[in-house]
């Protein structure tokens, strides 16, 4: 991390909601100009700042970021409408099909045509599969929870944040209660002493109870000994793609790392763009029980120190 992170993230935490908004901002007006000066106008701070921020948090320059964002709701276009090429291109600021043929190509490997008729091919044959296979799991990945039958996960290719899929976790039928999650677990090894940063980018529609990633540290004795599920910090209702931060540290004793989304009542959540980074331990962790916010020494051991201020 830079000498300056503790400056970027403190620029974060002030405008942590209104980067939230304009992402939101960004998303309904793609098919606009879009510019830095917009963007930071939009959010009330310079141009220099919004640039840096961005940056920081996202991993790539704005450009880059509504360029993707671009090109990957043009993917989904290229789906589920039948819409000439040139006008996709065209509806996305492209000055030309070539420019985006060039572009669209560079990031999904394939022509526009040829991608539209390969997933189509591709998004048939999974759902003829599905037909006959009652669970088909995303690779990897695993549903578990307090009632993971009144739930469903799966991969999306044409609700995106980025590149050829999403993967999804939604209510199925009515709920009774209780709360599902897509996760999956690994080793710990490798970032074992260290503080990890997981991030992704979080949709979600119709959500009435509330939903968000987590990430559980555990130990030998399958202790967790560090966990934070956003429980203080939910998401529900219907939101575009935001990015969520959960930061951990991973103790020498630790032994396993679990990490998804997990969705409590009706609703459904997508989540794409995870990615996992070490950080400074100047970037603060996000753990529920953080011992930071502990009293050095018990209190109030009679009871009685509400009558003292009375």
């Amino acid at each position: 991390m830079k000498a300056d992170e503790r400056e970027v993230r403190n620029l974060y935490t002030l405008h942590r909601e209104d980067l939230h908004r304009t992402l939101s901002f960004i998303d309904n007006h793609l098919k606009e100009e879009l510019t830095l000066e917009i963007i930071s106008l939009n959010m009330a701070i310079s141009q220099f700042h919004c640039h840096r921020l961005f940056h920081a948090y996202s991993g790539m320059t704005l450009a880059s970021y509504i360029r993707i964002r671009r090109l990957t709701n043009a993917a989904s276009e290229l789906l589920t409408t039948d819409q000439r090429i040139l006008d996709i291109a065209l509806d996305y600021q492209f000055e030309s099909q070539e420019a985006f043929t060039r572009a669209f190509k560079k990031m999904y490997h394939m022509t526009p045509g040829k991608y539209r008729t390969f997933m189509s091919k591709l998004i048939y044959m999974r759902e003829r599969i599905k037909m006959n296979v009652k669970t088909k799991e995303p690779i990897g990945w695993m549903l578990t929870g307090s009632h993971p039958t009144d739930y469903e996960m799966g991969v999306d290719f044409k609700t995106v944040h980025q590149g050829k899929a999403s993967g999804y976790l939604r209510s199925a039928g009515e709920i009774a209660g209780g709360f599902a999650t897509m996760m999956q677990t690994f080793k710990a090894d490798t970032y074992r002493g260290q503080r990890l940063q997981l991030s992704g980018f979080v949709k979600t529609t119709d959500v009435d109870g509330w939903c968000g990633l987590w990430m559980r540290i555990d130990s030998k004795e399958q202790d967790a000994i560090q966990f934070d599920n956003m429980s203080n910090r939910p998401i529900d209702g219907s939101t575009e793609w935001t990015r969520y931060d959960i930061v951990l540290d991973v103790p020498q004793n630790s032994t396993t790392i679990s990490f998804g989304t997990l969705l409590n009542g009706k609703g459904q959540v997508w989540i794409d763009s995870l990615r996992f980074e070490t950080v400074s331990d100047r970037i603060p962790t996000t753990n529920l029980e953080d011992i930071e916010n502990l009293p050095d020494q018990p209190v109030n051991l009679s009871f009685e120190e509400i009558l003292e201020l009375e």
